[in-house]
């Protein structure tokens, strides 16, 4: 049985988007590849448009989580590349993100501006560590 903890310190401000602190505990460690806004047949899924990517982004790794016998409650860390970020791309992610992510326990995060991915119409990637028992 996994065991993650959520550990909110004081003296850090406490966002509802991601916890800064998880300890994890279990007998499998899951490194999930960054996942970017492809369909199953490796069509690329809203071109110009971050918010559809995101979702497309959220699925797959929805997908590959539950390949290995793991949910988002069992993430322990996302790392997010967006190509060209500013601020506003934030609201836009998170608005996705919210719907996939436990609300009470979210996962520690980080967002990353990038010049370019691998592919020039992707706009975001997402990598995944999780834990599970």
């Amino acid at each position: 049985m996994s065991e993650i903890r959520h550990i909110r310190p004081a003296g850090l401000s406490n966002s509802p988007a991601y916890t800064h602190v998880i300890g994890a505990r279990g007998t499998e460690t899951l490194y999930i590849s960054g996942q970017v806004a492809i369909d199953e047949s490796g069509k690329t899924v809203g071109v110009g448009d971050l918010a559809a990517q995101t979702q497309q982004v959220m699925k797959n790794l929805e997908t590959a989580l539950h390949a290995a016998g793991a949910t988002f409650a069992d993430v322990v860390k996302l790392t997010t590349f967006v190509v060209d970020y500013i601020p506003e791309h934030r609201t836009i992610i998170g608005g996705v993100r919210s719907s996939y992510l436990p609300k009470d326990k979210p996962p520690a995060s980080t967002l990353v501006g990038v010049s370019a991915l691998a592919a020039a119409d992707w706009l975001i990637e997402i990598e995944a560590v999780a834990v599970i028992g």
